[in-house]
């Protein structure tokens, strides 16, 4: 499943003053970054992924249509899923788009060696496929 463009765009014009804002696509959808750090995604399979403190996780999680993100069989803190549905109205986008950029925006830029973009199509080896 493809992201959700019109999502995006929504998003793109909220963020359109925000200085030191990059797009990228990351995880399947398309990811708007602060400083290199991930803030907000449009997720492939719908809504949001969204970046917010490891210390609120628990909080946001009892908000409505929030979820946690798994990877790997794993809840992971600090990062969110927020349905469609939860992101249906100006204001319900505003306040999520508005934490994850916040949170972002409390991390350290990262350096351009590591926020530098791999190779269309590349991968990362295992570390123990790794040359030594």
């Amino acid at each position: 499943m493809a992201y959700d463009e019109a999502l995006a765009e929504r998003i793109r014009a909220l963020v359109a003053d925000e200085p030191q804002i990059t797009e990228r696509k990351m995880f399947g959808g398309h990811a708007f970054l602060v400083g290199g750090n991930m803030a907000v995604a449009v997720s492939h399979l719908g809504g949001l992924l969204l970046h917010v403190d490891p210390g609120e996780t628990d909080m946001l999680l009892r908000k409505p249509h929030a979820a946690p993100f798994v990877m790997r069989g794993r809840a992971l803190d600090g990062w969110l899923r927020v349905a469609a549905e939860g992101v249906r109205t100006t204001a319900q986008l505003q306040r999520w788009v508005a934490r994850g950029v916040g949170y972002a925006r409390s991390l350290p830029p990262k350096s351009a060696k590591s926020a530098a973009r791999r190779p269309s199509g590349s991968r990362r080896l295992p570390a123990s496929s790794r040359p030594r």
